[in-house]
């Protein structure tokens, strides 16, 4: 950890709980994956949550977020109910999308937390678009985008970099990278494996950060708040992470060896911030048993809520639909549209 950081006991147990709440959760996601509870994609933020959680940690509830197709950590992170998500997952009317985005879209209005995305690098040009008008309507919010380092190779992202600096945007770029886009390792589709330095290319502030420690990112993301908040400008932090799942659960991990991935694991964002604690005697394995404890009920009510839920009505399908065209359900003629 580092120690010329203020560290307080409560925060840090924060930390680690809202770690472990991701941590578990999709732990018993994975679980219940296998027993087709959970359909369609389902990709993990295991090994990355203190990204999420330190991100979070240094924002104000009027932010607001924009995240990608794995962003079940970024949600409970930000205050998303567990509840909701799962039942979001579960594809009921009860989730935070009412069912319909799933795991990789979803979406919470009052928290300020705008979706996760399924395309690559798609949230890049959407951030830039809500910080754009944060900044005509006067707004003291800022846009925080997560995105991973395989977003870096699209198109979107040097637009976004330009555009942000090019109107003096106030939004936060945050990439994880977990060094390997779906199969692919960085230095294999990158000739410059430094991120930060692309974001430097543009007139952008950026620094990288070791995105398994998170009190780190935390303190590196409330300086780059503040000078967003101060000089409205844009600001880049490339949180450097590794992924202990395959990219999703179809994914083999053919292209990496077991032993890199357990030798990462030892040095995991839950791991370490335990040790630390441990060590310096602010944590002891009867508090660990009881803030585990918690979670697993917490997991177990989110279950009840999900299965609980309803699925949506066939009669509804065309609400919320932007095509005027006409729809036929059940033999009658329905006008699709919003509603």
């Amino acid at each position: 950890m580092n120690d010329k950081l203020h560290l307080d006991k409560a925060h840090l147990l924060e930390q680690l709980k809202q770690m472990l709440r991701i941590r578990l959760f999709e732990e018993k996601c994975a679980e219940l994956y296998t027993q087709e509870k959970i359909r369609g994609f389902l990709h993990l933020y295991i090994g990355e949550e203190a990204i999420a959680v330190g991100v979070m940690a240094a924002l104000s509830p009027q932010d607001e977020i924009v995240a990608t197709y794995r962003e079940h950590g970024h949600a409970l992170a930000r205050g998303l109910s567990m509840k909701s998500v799962l039942a979001e997952m579960y594809g009921r009317t009860n989730g935070c999308s009412k069912g319909r985005g799933g795991s990789m879209h979803l979406f919470d209005k009052k928290q300020h937390f705008y979706g996760g995305n399924a395309i690559v690098g798609g949230g890049l040009p959407l951030a830039a678009g809500l910080a754009l008008a944060n900044k005509k309507l006067k707004k003291t919010a800022i846009t925080v985008c997560f995105f991973g380092e395989g977003a870096v190779a699209e198109g979107e992202f040097h637009e976004s970099m330009n555009l942000a600096v090019l109107w003096q945007l106030p939004v936060l770029f945050i990439c994880e990278n977990n060094r390997y886009a779906m199969g692919t390792a960085l230095a294999l589709s990158e000739s410059e494996i430094n991120i930060a330095k692309k974001a430097q290319s543009y007139g952008m502030t950026a620094v990288q950060v070791d995105g398994m420690n998170v009190v780190n990112v935390e303190a590196v993301t409330t300086k780059a708040v503040e000078h967003i908040r101060t000089h409205q400008q844009p600001y880049f932090l490339e949180c450097k992470s590794y992924r202990f799942r395959g990219h999703s659960s179809f994914d083999g991990q053919l292209y990496r060896d077991k032993e890199e991935v357990e030798q990462w694991k030892k040095h995991g964002p839950v791991m370490q911030l335990k040790r630390w604690l441990i060590q310096n005697h602010q944590l002891n394995e009867k508090d660990l048993n009881v803030i585990e404890s918690q979670i697993k009920q917490e997991i177990v009510e989110a279950i009840n809520f999900a299965e609980q839920g309803l699925w949506e009505p066939v009669a509804d399908l065309c609400k919320d639909v932007y095509s005027p065209s006409i729809q036929k359900i059940n033999g009658k003629a329905d006008q699709g549209g919003l509603a």
